[in-house]
C-alpha cells in the first residue's frame, strides 16, 4: 500500500534520514523546508507549507527540536518561515503519525486535541543511546579544542548517570582521564563506583569541585551553579550537554572568567549521517508496520 510522508524542516541529519526514507517502496516523500536543496533532491517533491494537504499524509516528520510554542518550525534550508497551527493538525487523518525529536505542551495539545499519534524519538532509550555516541564523540572534540591539557590523566566530573551520562564517564575514562560522576540515585552511584569509577552524590558535588578540570554536565535542570562553581579552578572548563537552557549558571561561569559553553545537537554536528540514520531506522520500523 502506498503511503506518503512529509519531511517539515530538519538540519543535516535530516538529509540521510530522506535519503533513507527514499529506499522504501510505493512511498511519496514530500519535503518543506528544504528549498535551498532542491539540485540535491531533485527527484522529490519540494512545496511550501500551504501546498501540502493535512488529509492525504501517512506521516510526518518534524523536526529534532519539535516547533516552538508559537507553531514555528525549525528549517535549516529555507529563509521561509514556517508555522504549523492546531487547526493544520486537526487535518491530520487519525491513523497520521507525527514524529519529532521532542516535544512541548503546543505539540503536545495539538496532537491530543487532533487525536493522532505523537512519537518524540528522543524520550526513546534505543535513539537515546545510539546518539549518546556522537554526542559523547563530540564532547571529546570539544573538550580537546577549548582546553590546553591532554584528555589523559585530567580531571573529569560528569554531572549526571543517564543515557548520555554514562556513554560520556565511559568514553572519557577510556582516553585516560580520571572520572567522577555525579548522581542522585543510589544504584546510579553503585554502578559508577563497579565501572571504576569515582561516585559523587549530587548533593555533595560543591565538595568536589576543586580538583576538576574538565565538568561536563547532561543533567536539563539547573544543577551546575554558584555553589558548586565558585570552588572549581580558573582553568576548568564547563561543556554543557543538556537541553536548552541548560543545567549551568552561565552568567556566574562568566563572572568567575571560566569558559562555560552549551553545547547543542552534537550528534547533528559531528556526525549527521549515523545520526540521520539511527532516526530513520526508527521510523521505518512505525511506518512499515
Amino acid at each position: 500500500m502506498s503511503q506518503t510522508i512529509a519531511v517539515i524542516g530538519g538540519d543535516a541529519r535530516y538529509l540521510e534520514l530522506i535519503r533513507q526514507l527514499q529506499a522504501l517502496t510505493e512511498t511519496t516523500i514530500v519535503l518543506v523546508g528544504f528549498d535551498k536543496l532542491e539540485q540535491g533532491f531533485t527527484g522529490l517533491k519540494q512545496l511550501d507549507i500551504y501546498d501540502v494537504e493535512p488529509s492525504k499524509l501517512d506521516a510526518v516528520v518534524l523536526p529534532i527540536t519539535g516547533i516552538d510554542q508559537a507553531g514555528r518550525v525549525e528549517a535549516v534550508f529555507s529563509e521561509k518561515p514556517i508555522y504549523l497551527t492546531s487547526d493544520w493538525f486537526q487535518q491530520l487523518q487519525e491513523s497520521t503519525l507525527v514524529f519529532t525529536g521532542i516535544t512541548n505542551s503546543y505539540l503536545t495539545e495539538a496532537a491530543e486535541k487532533a487525536s493522532i499519534q505523537l512519537i518524540p524519538l528522543l524520550d526513546r532509550d534505543d535513539v537515546a543511546i545510539y546518539n549518546s555516541i556522537p554526542t559523547a564523540e563530540g564532547t571529546i572534540m570539544m573538550a580537546i579544542e577549548h582546553t590546553d591539557f591532554t584528555i589523559h590523566s585530567s580531571r573529569v566530573m560528569v554531572v549526571g548517570f543517564g543515557r548520555v551520562g554514562n556513554t560520556v564517564a565511559n568514553k572519557f575514562s577510556s582516553l585516560g582521564a580520571k572520572v567522577s560522576v555525579s548522581a542522585t540515585r543510589i544504584k546510579d552511584l553503585a554502578r559508577i563506583t563497579e565501572m571504576g569509577l569515582t561516585a559523587v552524590p549530587l548533593e555533595a558535588l560543591a565538595d568536589h569541585m576543586q580538583e576538576c578540570d574538565l565538568l561536563i554536565n547532561t543533567i536539563p535542570a539547573p544543577v551546575v551553579e554558584k555553589d558548586a562553581m565558585k570552588h572549581l579552578p580558573s582553568h576548568a572548563v564547563i561543556i554543557d550537554l543538556a537541553s536548552k537552557p541548560g543545567g549551568t549558571d552561565f552568567q556566574y561561569a562568566n563572572q568567575r572568567g571560566i569558559k562555560a559553553i552549551l553545547a547543542k545537537s552534537l550528534p547533528g554536528i559531528v556526525a549527521p549521517k549515523t545520526s540521520g540514520k539511527i532516526l530513520a531506522d526508527v521510523i521505518k520500523q512505525f511506518i512499515t508496520k
